[in-house]
């Protein structure tokens, strides 16, 4: 292995600009008849430098205005600092690209923040944001000296102070959640290594500061976004740039742009949730090295004491951990079936085994039809996979027929791949909960019922077989954070795609006003978590369904009904004759097009794309569900 050192800068995960692009963007930006959102997120999956980030940004903002995309996800960011932004709107509008995102931004004036959160009439207050991020820098945060100059100089009270500010008001202003950055560690210590443990230092009152942003943002609706870490990974030495500082007031080096509007659009995607859910390995050369085929058991490297078979156990490893986090894992590779198979049963320096892999497809078919295969019996959408190969050929193929999915760029040393792939932020969490932790088995479990129903030829036998269990409850402190998750990222299933913050599913919880339901479902292959949410409007009469979202791997089994039952009964018992329910179309929720006319609501005359359904509950016959009610 030659050796190789990853340079964060450069994003090394993507592949080089493509010389191309000038071309390609102009295409675009000429063709009328299709929609411009998927060939410039494509065009987005580069490492982009200054120019292309300008051209890319203008291009959006263009077109966006002429015929928006149906296909982009609208994100609209409010922007706050201490230091100048103006350089990193273009980096982060042309980067939202690359995840899927059409990103409005609205900016505060230079150096005040705390302004900009407490006037109601400010620009980003007035245009209702879904985040505003606080990007503060520790050059103009409060760290301030002791008025009498005795030692401790430095406190980092003062501080959190002037943010909890800075986010009460956009919390009471706007509404919108709160992207909080920690603070990059000063470069210069003043005392050396004992700036580190010696209390009023400017390097412990930042990592103070930092600390209790840690500690205490978790318990609210808002986000970390952790530039602390990202500066130290890069160093500190290369974070900071003292001439961008003093000609620009940069908080840190133009170089940076590109990494720091990636780190920033991974927690803003994970709000929308397009982080990725599952990894797919290629085997030879990417989790051993040489061809099983070829080398047989005995001449794969794997074994711990050999650094090629290190470097590719480092990538099991990798995988492993993912999976105990709730990140599926699936095979795909250009092999006999059989004799793929033969490490994970046999070679005893596997650390994955067969049982962690939830879809297992080897063959000599084209790997783009595979990860199709892969996707559709997962139940999951394309732009769900990351795919790592070390064939250069494959991933262009791959990149090519199914630009959905994320294919990092891997080098030539095989020491460098499981860092590659972390590097690339496709796993992205914005909250971590129970449900998330148990995913991997879930949709493992999914795989296995899949196979079970294409064996099966009578669909009411099958669902019947999988001994269905459901649990119904209102919203609650406890499932929090996965309603807000659920809520924010479930895009197919979804009749209104209205999104809802922590601190709204909260007030919910107790709202006379509101019905709310969170569904979870059991059966024989397993728990498959809280699956649904629903949030009903109350009045006299009429119940209407404001939000109706569900899972999609627990499509075509009758779900859908047995919680049209529940929610009906509980209209019912509440004295309602009417339950009314609103379809807004949008590209990806198509599926629930028909939703409502199955379940026996009568649509209704409307003026524009909404639909509006209603149901009549004095005539309700509840439906026969293969589900049993849990108490």
């Amino acid at each position: 292995m030659s050796a190789v050192r990853l340079n964060l800068l450069d994003l090394p995960w993507l592949p080089r600009l493509a010389p191309d692009f000038k071309t390609r963007l102009a295409a675009i930006q000429q063709d009328d008849s299709t929609d411009w959102g998927p060939p410039l997120a494509a065009l987005a999956q580069q490492a982009l430098g200054m120019n292309q980030a300008m051209s890319l940004s203008r291009a959006a903002a263009k077109l966006q205005a002429q015929r928006p995309s149906k296909a982009l996800t609208r994100f609209k960011l409010g922007i706050v600092s201490n230091a100048t932004i103006d350089f990193v709107i273009p980096f982060l509008q042309a980067t939202a690209l690359r995840y899927g995102i059409a990103l409005d931004v609205v900016s505060g004036p230079f150096g005040q923040p705390v302004q900009a959160a407490l006037d109601p009439s400010s620009a980003i207050n007035a245009a209702r944001p879904d985040a505003v991020l606080i990007a503060l820098d520790h050059r103009g945060l409060p760290f301030r000296q002791d008025a009498s100059g005795a030692w401790p100089p430095y406190q980092a009270e003062a501080a959190r102070h002037e943010l909890d500010t800075i986010r009460q008001g956009f919390r009471q202003n706007c509404g919108a959640i709160c992207l909080v950055q920690s603070v990059a560690a000063p470069l210069l210590p003043l005392f050396g290594s004992l700036d580190a443990s010696l209390a009023g230092s400017a390097r412990a009152a930042v990592a103070s500061f930092n600390a209790g942003l840690a500690r205490d943002l978790p318990a609210s609706a808002d986000l970390l976004i952790d530039i602390d870490a990202l500066a130290q990974s890069v160093g500190l030495d290369t974070w900071y740039d003292d001439r961008d500082w003093h000609l620009a007031k940069l908080a840190f080096a133009q170089r940076a742009l590109p990494l720091y509007a990636d780190h920033v659009l991974r927690v803003v995607a994970a709000l929308r949730g397009k982080s990725r859910k599952c990894l797919v390995l290629d085997l030879d050369n990417t989790l051993w090295g040489g061809v099983i085929g070829d080398d047989g058991l005995d001449g794969i490297a794997i074994e711990q004491g050999d650094a090629r078979g290190e470097a590719h156990r480092a990538v099991q490893a990798t995988a492993l951990d993912l999976r105990r986090r709730g990140i599926v894992l699936a095979v795909c590779s250009k092999n006999d079936d059989h004799t793929a198979r033969l490490p994970f049963q046999q070679h005893p320096g596997m650390l994955l085994k067969e049982s962690d892999i939830a879809v297992f497809v080897a063959n000599w078919e084209d790997k783009a039809s595979n990860l199709e295969r892969i996707a559709q019996r997962l139940d999951i959408g394309l732009d769900a996979l990351v795919f790592l190969d070390d064939n250069p050929v494959e991933r262009a193929q791959v990149r090519q027929a199914l630009p959905q999915v994320a294919v990092p760029e891997l080098g030539d040393d095989a020491s460098s791949y499981a860092r590659t792939l972390m590097l690339g932020g496709y796993f992205e969490s914005a909250a971590f909960t129970p449900d998330d932790l148990a995913r991997a088995d879930q949709y493992q479990g999914n795989a296995h019922r899949a196979e079970l129903f294409e064996s099966s030829r009578d669909l009411g036998q099958f669902l019947q077989s999988l001994e269905m269990k459901i649990q119904f409850a209102a919203f609650h402190p406890q499932g929090r954070k996965r309603i807000t998750q659920l809520i924010n990222k479930t895009n197919q299933f979804n009749v209104t795609t209205r999104r809802y913050t922590e601190a709204q599913v909260a007030s919910m919880e107790t709202s006379p006003d509101h019905f709310t339901l969170q569904v979870g479902l059991v059966d024989r292959f397993g728990d498959n978590g809280t699956i649904c949410a629903v949030i009903c409007h109350r009045q006299p009469d009429t119940w209407e369904i404001d939000s109706w979202l569900m899972s999609c791997r627990v499509l075509n089994r009758k779900v859908e009904e047995a919680v049209c039952n529940r929610i009906a009964r509980e209209a019912i018992a509440a004295g309602a004759k009417r339950l009314t329910g609103l379809y807004l179309p949008t590209p990806r929720n198509n599926i629930v097009a028909n939703l409502f006319a199955q379940l026996g609501f009568v649509r209704e005359d409307s003026p524009d794309d909404a639909q509006r359904w209603t149901l009549d509950l004095e005539t309700f016959q509840p439906f026969n569900v293969p589900v049993t009610e849990a108490a």
